[in-house]
C-alpha cells in the first residue's frame, strides 16, 4: 500500500494494487474507488482531503507485529 498526498490540490490517494484502474465508483462527493474489470479495489482517491479526514493521522502510521509470527523455529 502506498499513500500519496498532494497538498497543492488537497488530494489523497491510497494505492492498494499495481494494476491500472479500469473503473471508478464514486461513493460520495469527492471520494472515489478505483477498480479493476474484475471488481477488485486498487485505489482510493479523496478530494478536499483535509476537510474530510485528519491528514496527520493518515500520513503517520504504526505497525504492530506479533513476536511469535516473527520468530523462526530452527530445527
Amino acid at each position: 500500500m502506498k499513500v500519496h498526498y498532494d497538498n497543492e490540490i488537497d488530494a489523497l490517494y491510497i494505492k492498494l494494487g499495481t494494476k491500472k484502474p479500469e473503473g471508478v465508483i464514486e461513493i460520495s462527493e469527492g471520494i472515489n474507488i478505483d477498480t479493476t474489470s474484475e471488481g477488485k479495489i486498487i485505489g482510493i482517491e479523496i478530494l478536499d482531503a483535509s476537510k474530510k479526514i485528519d491528514i496527520k493521522t493518515i500520513l503517520s502510521y504504526s505497525l504492530e507485529l506479533d513476536k511469535k509470527s516473527l520468530t523462526q523455529k530452527i530445527a
